[in-house]
């Protein structure tokens, strides 16, 4: 007898209601505030309602680990802002990041914005982020990363950190899809303390 081995989860597709107002967007998230795994995004009348499932949450917290560890290892001063609702009415627009930061010194909006794409939807989230000032948004999605800086013109799509600029991307990506999360952030860990000292 042969076992079959359980096919995963297809992610639910992100849902997207136009012509919203942003009085009724505020009543669409009242009305999910209670339901979790539920993230949602606004920009100019458009709602975007994401599920988040355990993949998502997964790839998140080993992000976070190791952006967290890269950091206490260079001595890089950071203060977790989490996952807050950013943004409101006068702006048109509103994302709620998987984790945010700010460097150096706490500040209104974040400087760095990570968001795990499973499954996307109809909203530009970087032109949201652009009017917040938000420095530098990373978006991890089908196994790759895209790192945005913010220029006067807009974001770029950078091939590496001008945040974090000894950050080894290439290295810190392989982290990210380890097969255990503990050894990744360890292991990564070890490789900065190895190229600190060299």
């Amino acid at each position: 007898m042969t076992a079959q081995l359980p096919q995963p989860l297809k992610p639910k597709a992100a849902k997207v209601i136009h012509n919203l107002t942003w009085e009724q967007f505020e009543e669409l998230d009242r009305a999910l505030e209670d339901f979790a795994g539920v993230r949602l995004a606004y920009l100019d009348g458009t709602a975007e309602i994401m599920p988040i499932g355990r993949e998502h949450e997964d790839f998140k917290s080993t992000m976070v680990r190791l952006i967290e560890a890269y950091m206490d290892e260079a001595e890089i001063r950071f203060y977790k802002r989490g996952s807050p609702s950013l943004g409101n009415k006068e702006l048109g627009a509103r994302n709620e990041p998987d984790e945010s930061y700010n460097l150096a010194t706490p500040k209104p909006y974040p400087d760095l914005v990570i968001e795990v794409i499973i499954t996307s939807g109809g909203i530009d989230k970087l032109e949201g982020y652009r009017r917040m000032g938000v420095t530098e948004v990373w978006f991890w999605e089908d196994g790759m990363l895209g790192i945005h800086h913010l220029r006067t013109s807009g974001y770029e799509k950078v091939s590496r950190s001008e945040l974090l600029l000894d950050l080894p991307i290439d290295l810190f990506c392989r982290y990210i899809t380890y097969h255990d999360q503990y050894d990744a952030v360890r292991e990564f860990r070890q490789a900065i303390r190895s190229k600190n000292q060299n």
